[in-house]
């Protein structure tokens, strides 16, 4: 199994100076190229500071500049937000400014909040459709001249400018639901799963759906499947009181933005009482502790067995869970000196 990194600049509130935030976040992908995993991904949100990312090529093109292995990825862009002819040139000039390491992830878009702001009148719910007329209009506009007539985009005989460096960028796609799962597999896109907080049968169930996608296209190879969760690494069991506080504070907040509360002040969201929630049983500690990439190496090392086992290619660390920076510096160099050895 290999390793790839998901890793935000946040704020939890406004305390923190942002060109803080921004050098701590470049210290973390520093740190995450010299060892060795395989992919930084940067993430694409609005108006929101718990993930400061309004264009994730600008932050691709900035890390590349400090890196010198790891490939760059967006996980992901947005399709509605975007133009397929935009689109097609901002990821071809970050590949070409990073010596041709991007990895091109696409999807939906998570939150309705940032869609009644950027593509007002269009549900969530509805935008898969956009991601699957952005997707091959791009690959077409990377190869040359190509005219498009779709149903939410149209545009006369146009081309990338400039052109990819790599002929074929790996392209990924984010999937939960069977449809993306489906749409994956026939064209050959690799898969990032995010179960949240959920149990390890959610992973599970992400698993059975690939393989039900592989089954329902005879010939079609099975793509890669990364899948995410939050991580913390710290040296003994009774650590974890630290980052479990951060956790649940970060996840109150991204219950505001995905609930579409209206509680937001100059970015920031008021987190919602964990303990209100009707499905306030994905967030009981004990529960987070299991689910979650929490432990001391030896039981990180344990439980990403269990991944490994199921057939994830790669885990998608995410670091970013408003933990305090030197306990996130701590925790990623845990992971890279005691846990990712065990997967050599």
């Amino acid at each position: 199994m290999k390793f790839q990194i998901a890793i935000n600049m946040e704020r939890m509130d406004s305390s923190l100076d942002m060109r803080t935030v921004r050098d701590h976040t470049l210290d973390m992908v520093k740190l995450a190229d010299q060892g060795g995993f395989e992919i930084v991904w940067a993430a694409e949100h609005h108006a929101m500071e718990m993930t400061i990312a309004p264009n994730p090529f600008q932050i691709l093109t900035w890390w590349a500049g400090h890196t010198e292995k790891i490939r760059l990825g967006t996980a992901v862009a947005v399709a509605p937000y975007w133009s397929p002819i935009r689109l097609a040139g901002e990821a071809a000039m970050a590949d070409l400014l990073s010596d041709g390491r991007l990895e091109f992830g696409i999807g939906s878009g998570a939150y309705q909040r940032e869609f009644d702001r950027m593509r007002p009148g269009l549900k969530q719910s509805d935008a898969w459709r956009y991601m699957q007329e952005m997707l091959p209009a791009v690959k077409a506009l990377w190869k040359g001249d190509y005219a498009h007539d779709g149903d939410f985009w149209s545009f006369p005989t146009s081309t990338s400018v400039p052109k990819p460096l790599q002929a074929n960028i790996p392209i990924w796609v984010a999937a939960r639901a069977p449809i993306t799962f489906d749409y994956a597999v026939k064209n050959g896109y690799n898969i990032q799963s995010w179960p949240l907080t959920r149990p390890m049968s959610e992973a599970e169930l992400y698993l059975s759906r690939l393989q039900e996608a592989v089954d329902n296209n005879p010939g079609k190879p099975r793509p890669k499947i990364a899948m995410m969760r939050h991580t913390a690494v710290y040296d003994r069991p009774g650590d974890r009181d630290v980052p479990m506080a951060a956790a649940r504070v970060q996840l109150g907040q991204f219950e505001n933005y995905f609930k579409n509360q209206g509680d937001v002040t100059n970015g920031f969201a008021k987190p919602i009482p964990l303990e209100s929630l009707e499905n306030r049983a994905e967030y009981d500690s004990d529960m987070l502790a299991e689910n979650l990439m929490f432990g001391t190496p030896e039981q990180v090392v344990e439980k990403l067995k269990k991944y490994e086992a199921l057939g994830v290619d790669s885990f998608i660390y995410y670091a970013s869970l408003g933990l305090g920076h030197a306990e996130q510096k701590h925790s990623l160099e845990l992971f890279c000196n005691d846990v990712m050895p065990e997967f050599s």
